[in-house]
């Protein structure tokens, strides 16, 4: 059997290793031979179909990035798109495949199945946002570097008496902002789940300066005011229909300087949170995706994604998990509400 491997959307650390997985237990226990689809569904629209083996994949586990190259090209905006990645995988005697991607990256991969193709599907995104699994790859180091930016901010804050406002990514859920800005001692977390009331957060500034500690906010990009619009830069839109998010930190910085007379500075942790070495926990749980997936494959389980459930792989159906995003239960978020202001 040939498996063709592509990994689409945004690129995320453990990418690498999944793909590594997946290529040595397949080679060396399914007797498969590999070629990887470059740049994700483009590589799939142009024929951009690569060898992909054993010595292809050695050194690659600490990487971040991913070796195949990613891109956001969605095939099913063209209208000859499913034909066209039906002929590569065709014309290259592709007998399957193994998507690795989010809930865009997923939802394509679900379509193809259901026009008859081949498809495994594994989870991948920093925002761990994708229904049917516990937690996705990507997500631990963002967390991480996320959560190492307030620890040094902290010190900085507090040296000038100045509010900082930190802006992660979370598009339609609020992960990265909730993990890390507890574990990095914030004092206002906004999460897009739960529009934020302006005058309570301004309230809560005053109530930490008046203990003489600088405030930490962090919020996630695609946070909104409550009776408000989502703040970004400009409205241009990718190929599944999604904003370019960013200017939410700098609005809300400029809005808590005017409120109480305090100074208020940005930062942007942006692609920073993509790149970069993997966790440990990101590169162990890549690796059992991937050699799961092989698993998927090996038995024809098509039209499928590997998840994790508490400490099990198991096995959903694509067209469970392609219907929106996960995001943060109401009631998780208000758990933390004590350590807010």
């Amino acid at each position: 059997m040939r498996v063709g491997v592509l990994t689409g959307g945004g690129d995320c650390p453990g990418l690498n290793a999944a793909i590594r997985a997946i290529v040595r237990k397949g080679v060396q226990e399914c007797g498969f031979e590999f070629v990887g689809v470059r740049d994700g569904w483009r590589g799939a629209l142009e024929g951009a179909i690569v060898p992909l083996d054993i010595p292809a994949v050695r050194g690659i586990l600490p990487r971040g990035g991913t070796i195949l190259g990613s891109s956001r090209t969605n095939p099913l905006k063209s209208e000859d798109g499913v034909a066209r990645v039906r002929e590569t995988l065709a014309a290259y005697e592709v007998d399957a495949l193994i998507a690795i991607g989010g809930e865009d990256t997923l939802g394509v991969a679900a379509a193809l199945a259901d026009e008859g193709i081949g498809v495994v599907g594994v989870p991948k995104t920093i925002d761990n946002d994708v229904t049917g699994t516990d937690y996705t790859f990507g997500f631990d180091t963002a967390v991480n570097i996320a959560t190492e930016a307030i620890d040094r901010l902290h010190t900085t804050a507090e040296s000038h008496t100045r509010t900082l406002v930190v802006e992660v990514m979370g598009r339609h859920a609020g992960w990265i902002a909730l993990h890390s800005g507890i574990a990095g001692g914030a004092n206002v977390i906004l999460i897009p789940e739960q529009p934020f009331d302006l005058d309570q957060v301004c309230e809560w500034v005053r109530d930490r300066f008046k203990i003489r500690y600088a405030p930490i906010v962090v919020v996630a990009e695609g946070a909104v005011p409550k009776a408000g619009q989502m703040v970004v830069k400009d409205s241009s839109l990718d190929e599944f229909g999604h904003v370019r998010l960013s200017g939410i930190g700098e609005w809300l910085a400029r809005e808590i300087a005017d409120r109480t007379g305090k100074e208020a500075r940005t930062t942007v942790l942006g692609h920073i949170q993509r790149g970069g070495t993997p966790s440990a926990f990101d590169r162990w749980l890549a690796t059992r995706f991937g050699l799961r997936a092989v698993d998927a494959v090996y038995e024809r389980d098509f039209g499928t994604m590997v998840a994790l459930r508490g400490a099990d792989v198991v096995r959903v159906p694509l067209s469970e998990v392609t219907g929106g995003t996960k995001g943060v239960d109401p009631a998780l978020y208000a758990e933390f509400g004590v350590f807010f202001g």
